[in-house]
């Protein structure tokens, strides 16, 4: 398989002007048709995809989202004709695409939160995020940058299921990841570049599946065979690409013309 689509490596500051806007993301992907040109910021305006916000907001917004799920365009199909998503298979979607699309954010939920949790008092404080910030990225930002920053991660954070609460010390926590969520992923991941492995990533390290609770959640899953044989692993892919799957299961029949795998 060829491998088109890759994990954003370079750090940039959109985070600061949109963080996880989950029923924004809902909005764009039931509107944007992925087959067809994009609309300008002056028609998403005038249509009310994001409701009653500015132009300049719709702008920001189809800015964001063009990176978080333009960039891959398999998924953004499948999010395009996925109907009847649940509430909560939403949530982490949008979490892991901006995992994808933002660097700092996938190392702040994927190591930082995930070393936290380890803890015997697994709570946050926006002052250690700005610490850890200064410390993960040091010298590039100004400390009033960084307090934004902290600001910015600890709102996507919650809104992704991570975080409880919104004074200090907030308390850690992890979202549910129905199978749906995992196979969507696993599928995406197995098309794109990024740094792990399907058993040791960011993504799923950011929700607390790691080792044998994550193995434990691979083998029942229907759209593949995970087997183990001490350090031996294989993957069985029922399907070739993510649309294969999709068009399979989620969508009960509404084709995805994904183009064929290599």
């Amino acid at each position: 398989m060829t491998f088109q689509s890759a994990e954003t490596i370079d750090f940039h500051t959109r985070l600061m002007k949109c963080a996880l806007e989950v029923e924004h993301s809902r909005a764009y992907w039931q509107r944007i048709d992925p087959d067809h040109e994009a609309p300008s910021a002056e028609e998403a305006f005038d249509q009310y995809w994001f409701g009653a916000r500015s132009l300049a907001r719709a702008k920001m917004l189809l800015t964001e989202f063009r990176e978080r799920y333009d960039a891959f365009p398999s998924a953004l199909r499948v999010l395009h004709l996925w109907e009847h998503m649940e509430p909560t298979t939403r949530r982490v979607t949008c979490h892991w695409h901006l995992q994808l699309a933002d660097p700092l954010y996938r190392a702040f939920t994927g190591v930082y939160l995930a070393q936290r949790r380890e803890q015997s008092r697994p709570e946050l404080t926006r002052d250690l995020v700005v610490q850890w910030i200064a410390g993960f990225v040091p010298q590039r930002w100004t400390l009033a940058t960084r307090v934004q920053f902290a600001r910015k991660l600890l709102s996507a954070a919650t809104s992704a299921g991570l975080l409880r609460g919104t004074r200090d010390p907030r308390s850690l926590q992890l979202p549910r990841v129905d199978d749906e969520a995992l196979t969507y992923m696993l599928y995406l991941l197995r098309e794109v570049t990024f740094h792990g492995t399907l058993l040791a990533n960011p993504y799923f390290k950011s929700l607390g599946l790691v080792g044998e609770e994550l193995e434990r959640r691979l083998r029942p899953l229907a759209a593949l065979r995970y087997r183990r044989q001490g350090d031996l692993v294989d993957f069985g892919w029922q399907y070739q690409t993510l649309s294969d799957w999709a068009e399979a299961t989620i969508l009960a029949g509404d084709p995805i013309h994904a183009g064929e795998a290599s």
